[in-house]
């Protein structure tokens, strides 16, 4: 046995039950070990066994079940797309003629009045609403029975009894001869547009994934053996060869720097602010970016291994993980749907039957139908949906994938990133020790660079009063070390200890000793000289957020475990731990190593994640709930669940909490839709009838219908109007 693994891009699924009839279909054919289709990636993996089955067969028995198999990412994207679009237009279209239909209900037309609406009805039906009963007709050929069959069940009920009121009045006595094109209509109309929301959800899902690819390096400096330098893809690039990389320039390879030095940012790798200076025997990952100096590199991965290209195939994974299973109406449908068939035939037969009464047996069997006609149940999770985001939006949180709503209360762990997301990811003067009369040079000096310290001293400075205008001369960045300068005749040196050392610049005790303390406390330190005299040092730190100490508070008070998940040191992540008060703490991770910590909790229970550098995103795809700052990347935003707006990270406590609202708001529609359905289909089929006469008819039905679905919709627009806690 030969076995092959064949990876396919499936374009056409509209909800969980089409990957799920995709599996059950070819896991039939001779020869397919496994398969596992994702509805949220639009992808499927399978096994097979080349002897007995080939690639083509596989992909043609796909797209006989009505899905397309696309070559590559990008035809992907266009069919998604292409599906969008399909989709705004057909609810576009619905809504329109429905809200037509309302106006001739309400202002009618002489004679022509039925007609028109029969009219504007039947598009409606058939044009937005026929991708109910192509939907349906799947859905039951693999042997389920979700919303889609139980809207054009309900639907097709009320519309063809309108239908027959009005093309063959005759058959109905005068006082039953009531139209429904306006339920049926909205009904559709509201369907469509929460389809349209996950939709729009769904098809940025791979938007991330791009923007990640984008930041691989696409050409290499390679220097031949001959000195000479060749310009080439960085894909062509072989281990052992040497690339020169220069300042403003991209990695084009994991490798190690065998000569020079340089500033490198890597906080697409590590997150942190500031840039790392990386010199001979350091190991540099392509992608990050050289700010300052020129390296020469000697490349120990191929492109498709190295930590770029696994960070992709990491999100590529996660972003294939099972979305929650169908919504809980989908699943109750499976068992509702037959239900509500065999009590309409049912009904129809006694009544025939038992009382001999063929027009009540066909109006008490439409009645039936009519009355449980999902509008309640198909509303239930769109409107509350709407609302939710709506009041997201407002506080300033963009709810990009509705489905965590499904998933909120169950969350066991928050994961925090730590820099830029529990703390400012800006660099700023905490304390210093130094000879005020210093401050003009120092700030003065330090306004020549555009280093993140550089800025912070200069801005410190100027805040105590200081113009940091004084003439500055010879100015120069040493990368790894810090800056030198003159000032007249003095040198004046801002950097690390080393730096001073360097320039045989001796370190009074008091200074040390406040260095020492400052860098024990997880915090970081710059010594300054002027001349061969050490003038003082200056502390830095990244401040907490606001409103992070009462986050973790909070979190704590709903039992959810806070955990600080970072690729800083161990210190200065056990010291930010101890301020805000996690107990629970991860240091020194790669993004590789995040995604596996996300994963072992996972194990456990839900993950929530929240975090906004570039080598956050695949931990936030994986995770249960992803949550990105808009200050973030544009991929890490991409791969989030959810974005906070206003960078404020107290709003993920806001966010829960609203998560936890619409939850409840659909569960309080779920309920009132099943409970009126319970009450309203034994009256449909005549029990009241033996005992009090009572016959419910299909025009009463329509407004226990109507009704119904107006108290859900009243329900689920209190969420507008609710106050969060944060």
């Amino acid at each position: 046995m030969a076995k092959e693994k064949i990876n396919l891009n499936i374009s056409g699924m509209t909800c969980v039950n089409c990957s799920n009839g995709i599996q059950k279909v070819v896991n039939k054919l001779d020869g397919l070990e496994s398969s596992k289709v994702s509805f949220a990636s639009n992808s499927g993996e399978f096994v097979i066994d080349s002897d007995k089955i080939d690639k083509d067969k596989l992909i043609k028995k796909i797209k006989t079940l009505g899905y397309g198999v696309e070559e590559d990412i990008k035809a992907l994207e266009i069919a998604k797309k292409k599906a969008y679009y399909k989709l705004r237009r057909l609810f576009i279209t619905a809504l329109v003629l429905s809200i037509s239909i309302f106006y001739f209900l309400f202002f009618p037309v002489a004679n022509i009045n039925l007609y028109i609406m029969f009219a504007l009805g039947s598009i409606v039906q058939f044009y937005p609403g026929g991708r109910f009963y192509s939907l349906a007709f799947k859905a039951i050929s693999h042997k389920n029975f979700d919303m889609n069959v139980l809207v054009a069940l309900g639907t097709s009920a009320a519309y063809f009894y309108s239908a027959f009121v009005v093309l063959f009045p005759a058959l109905f006595p005068a006082h039953l001869r009531f139209i429904y094109f306006d339920g049926a209509s909205v009904i559709i109309t509201f369907i469509l547009l929460g389809r349209l929301l996950e939709e729009r959800s769904k098809a940025k899902a791979t938007d991330f994934l791009k923007n990640l690819m984008n930041l691989a390096p696409l050409n290499a400096q390679r220097i031949e053996k001959d000195g000479t330098i060749t310009q080439i893809p960085a894909i062509e690039l072989n281990i052992e060869d040497i690339v020169l990389v220069k300042q403003g320039e991209k990695v084009s390879a994991d490798g190690i720097v065998i000569e020079g030095g340089a500033e490198i940012d890597t906080s697409m790798i590590t997150g942190e602010p500031l840039p790392a200076y990386k010199t001979i025997n350091d190991e540099v990952v392509a992608g990050t970016i050289n700010t300052a100096g020129l390296i020469k590199v000697k490349v120990t991965k191929l492109a498709n291994d190295t930590t770029l290209s696994k960070i992709i195939a990491l999100l590529n994974e996660a972003q294939s993980k099972s979305m929650p299973i169908a919504r809980f109406a989908d699943k109750v449908a499976n068992v509702f749907v037959p239900i509500v068939i065999l009590i309409s035939i049912l009904t129809f037969f006694v009544w025939y039957f038992f009382v001999g009464d063929a027009l009540s047996a066909i109006l008490a069997s439409i009645s039936v139908l009519i009355i449980s006609c999902p509008c309640a149940l198909g509303l239930a999770t769109p409107i509350a949906i709407v609302s939710a985001v709506g009041k997201g939006a407002k506080e300033g949180i963009l709810i990009k994938n509705p489905e965590v709503l499904e998933i909120i209360k169950d969350i066991k762990y928050a994961v925090f990133d730590k820099t830029g997301t529990i703390t400012k990811g800006e660099i700023s003067v905490k304390d210093v020790m130094l000879d005020e009369q210093y401050l003009e040079v120092l700030g003065s000096t330090e306004s020549y660079s555009e280093h993140p310290i550089s800025k912070a001293i200069t801005n410190y400075i100027k805040e105590k009063g200081y113009a940091c205008t004084q003439k500055i001369e010879d100015m120069q960045v040493l990368p790894g070390f810090g800056v030198s300068a003159k000032s007249g005749d003095e040198q004046i040196l801002i950097g690390n200890i080393t730096l001073l050392e360097n320039n045989k610049v001796d370190i009074p005790k008091e200074y040390m000793e406040f260095f020492e303390k400052t860098i024990n406390a997880g915090n970081g330190a710059v010594f300054a000289s002027v001349g061969k005299d050490c003038i003082g040092v200056i502390a830095l730190e990244d401040s907490l957020k606001d409103g992070a100490v009462k986050l973790i508070q909070s979190l704590k008070a709903k039992n959810i475990v806070p955990i600080l998940l970072t690729g800083d040191n161990e210190v200065t992540a056990k010291k930010i731990a101890s301020e805000v008060g996690i107990e629970l703490v991860y240091a020194g991770v790669l993004p590789d190593e995040k995604y596996k910590v996300i994963k072992d909790l996972q194990k456990d229970a839900k993950v929530l994640f929240v975090g906004d550098g570039i080598n956050d995103s695949v931990s936030i795809k994986q995770a249960d709930i992803g949550i990105a700052l808009n200050s973030g990347s544009d991929i890490t935003k991409d791969a989030g669940d959810i974005i906070l707006m206003n960078n404020e990270i107290i709003s993920v406590l806001k966010s829960i909490n609203l998560s936890q609202r619409a939850m409840n708001t659909i569960k309080q529609n779920l309920f009132w839709a099943f409970f009126y359905n319970s009450i309203g289909i034994p009256i449909a089929a005549g029990v009241l009838y033996p005992v009090f006469g009572i016959m419910l008819t299909p025009v009463y039905a329509g407004i226990a219908m109507s009704f119904s679905s107006v108290s859900v919709v009243l329900n689920s627009l209190r969420l507008k109007f609710a106050k969060l806690q944060g």
